[in-house]
């Protein structure tokens, strides 16, 4: 039986489903889940993250990694941990730019975080020759001093959308039309939804959403870096302050899909509310950010770096490392609507990159 078929049973049997318990099914159900037999990025896939648009984005963030272990000390052993790490490549590009400073590299225990097995084996097969060692939670990683990256991690986690209607939020429901196909219907009330006072007086018809596990992740990570000490970089796309409206949305084939057609069959995610997660983290790491990923990557010195490729490059990768760089940094792409948050344990000093938070 599809996944649409085994929701459909399960609404028809027990009433209309959450937009959150949809989403999670969508994307991580163990047979039918979008990430669970597939991998979707690329020009093949579904959609590209910065990690494949240019090397120059993992190179920097190992830059960014190194420059905090030595704000930390320069321990001789961290663990550094990538969440959601794709097909293995902004790792690959890291631990490459890494080598640059052999103490540094010599210090690191590389951990991958991972629930799809499709992914997993493409990650070894990218980081071959590498000692990685792979989990399937957050919890399971080995204690010390951390450095994590998760870069578009926080937008796939499954989100709650509350509508409001004479007055009061209801939680958002998805539930089956006459034909049998999926649509969205208005749920229970929910009795004082935890939302921010900006999104509590939206008006009526206002959708807004809430990302349960992105918060308690967020504070799983702060808490592990109050007690061991460390930081963690965040970078997605998102809201720098929490707002009111729908961002949920589903990808194919590098375009748009309707939400609830071929559960998956298609990637669902959701903007990341930063503010959100800063106040998961707050009273446990300090926060930096979020800033705008292109005013982080030039802080880290992106043009110089693609200035410096340029040297030894033909005309055809010159251009091709320019218009990565440009993709990367401008407004009018990924430079404004992704952003950076940073979390790290109380007496780090502010990390490279977020000076200007």
């Amino acid at each position: 039986m599809t996944l649409t078929g085994i929701l459909a049973e399960r609404i028809r049997a027990t009433g209309p489903i959450s937009v959150e318990t949809f989403m999670a099914e969508a994307l991580g159900h163990p047979e039918h889940g979008y990430y669970m037999g597939r991998d979707p990025f690329g020009m093949a896939g579904d959609f590209i993250t910065a990690p494949e648009v240019s090397q120059m984005f993992g190179e920097l963030i190992g830059l960014w990694c190194a420059l905090v272990w030595q704000s930390m000390g320069a321990p001789e052993r961290v663990v550094l941990a990538e969440m959601g790490p794709g097909r293995g490549t902004l790792m690959a590009d890291l631990l490459r730019a890494a080598a640059a400073l052999p103490p540094f590299a010599k210090a690191l225990e590389v951990h991958l975080v991972e629930t799809s097995p499709a992914l997993a084996n493409r990650q070894r097969q990218t980081l071959t020759g590498r000692n990685v060692t792979w989990h399937r939670r957050f919890e399971d990683l080995p204690d010390g001093p951390l450095l994590l990256v998760a870069n578009e991690l926080f937008d796939a986690l499954p989100i709650r959308q509350l509508e409001k209607a004479d007055g009061l939020w209801h939680e958002r429901m998805v539930d089956l039309d006459e034909a049998g196909t999926f649509t969205f219907a208005l749920g229970p009330v929910v009795a004082e939804p935890p939302l921010a006072p900006a999104v509590r007086g939206a008006p009526d018809g206002a959708l807004a959403e809430l990302c349960p596990l992105g918060r308690d992740l967020a504070r799983a990570i702060a808490r592990r870096l109050a007690h061991q000490g460390g930081a963690a970089l965040i970078i997605d796309y998102g809201y720098e302050k929490s707002a009111a409206g729908d961002s949920l949305q589903a990808l194919k084939a590098h375009k748009h899909h309707p939400v609830l057609s071929q559960p998956g069959h298609a990637d669902i995610t959701a903007h990341v509310d930063f503010q959100a997660l800063a106040e998961a983290a707050a009273g446990l790491a300090r926060t930096h950010g979020p800033v705008p990923q292109g005013r982080f990557l030039a802080g880290l010195g992106i043009e110089e770096r693609a200035r410096m490729l340029m040297t030894n490059a033909t005309p055809e990768q010159a251009a091709e490392l320019a218009r990565g760089a440009r993709r990367l940094i401008d407004p009018g792409e990924m430079g404004t609507l992704f952003k950076v948050l940073a979390l790290a344990a109380p007496l780090l000093p502010v990390p490279p990159g977020l000076e200007s938070a």
